[in-house]
């Protein structure tokens, strides 16, 4: 597998780049390994990220966004908003069917990399568990919430690790949201949310680790397939809102 390297600031930049390596099929990466890629990332100011079916709003307070400059954008993959920004790592990894069977089954992708991701938190915090369908927690709180797209060829897999970030920003940015895992049992963002104390730098260590990285690759190999999504839908503010 290879690290995807880049110098992105505009989220827009992030989210084009994700569906970008889901959806390029003629790449040369000039060596054995498949085209399967790990990102890792942060938003360097606070962003909402709604998820591809998100009704914008009934899980976002726009108004406060926009009151403060905050985008709203929308991603690729499933799932409810999200609130990102300084201390809190983003990853992404790209998995093709060709080499990973199985993996069209959401439980099936859902086990191969949150016990992937797992593994690489608990080389720090031990006590991580994975619960709910694909979260991450510690101390029965919330600290990284996942979400994924399957294609005919591959699958993207992303999610968050909230470690020394603004969590008022979740108060603030987001509504209630529409569905609640049982663990919840009925707590708000504030209470339900936490940061987690580790070292986002070994924590990209041990990513790499778990995911087997040999290589890494720049992305722009895939600037025109960006530009061209930025254009298709993410620089768009009827794709952003279309729900």
């Amino acid at each position: 597998m290879h690290r995807m390297l880049d110098d992105f600031t505009d989220p827009a930049d992030h989210l084009a780049l994700d569906e970008a390596i889901l959806t390029r099929t003629e790449i040369d990466v000039n060596d054995d390994n498949p085209w399967e890629v790990l990102r890792l990332w942060e938003f360097t100011d606070p962003v909402v990220v709604a998820g591809r079916s998100s009704r914008v709003h009934e899980e976002i307070d726009v108004d406060y966004c926009l009151s403060r400059k905050i985008p709203v954008l929308r991603r690729c993959t499933g799932g409810a908003s999200v609130v990102g920004g300084p201390g809190c790592l983003m990853y992404s990894v790209v998995l093709a069917h060709d080499r990973h069977q199985g993996l069209k089954k959401i439980d099936a992708a859902h086990q191969y990399v949150m016990g992937r991701v797992l593994a690489a938190v608990q080389q720090q915090i031990p006590a991580a568990k994975l619960q709910g369908i694909c979260d991450l927690t510690w101390q029965n709180c919330k600290c990284s919430g996942n979400s994924l797209r399957v294609t005919r060829e591959r699958i993207l897999y992303h999610g968050t690790f909230l470690y020394d970030f603004d969590l008022s920003m979740l108060d603030h940015c987001l509504r209630e949201t529409p569905r609640h895992p049982d663990y919840r049992a009925g707590r708000d963002h504030g209470a339900f949310v936490t940061n987690v104390p580790l070292s986002p730098e070994r924590l990209k260590n041990d990513l790499e680790t778990v995911f087997d990285i040999r290589s890494s690759l720049r992305a722009g190999l895939l600037e025109k397939e960006v530009s061209r999504l930025r254009e298709q839908r993410y620089d768009s503010r009827q794709w952003h809102y279309r729900h």
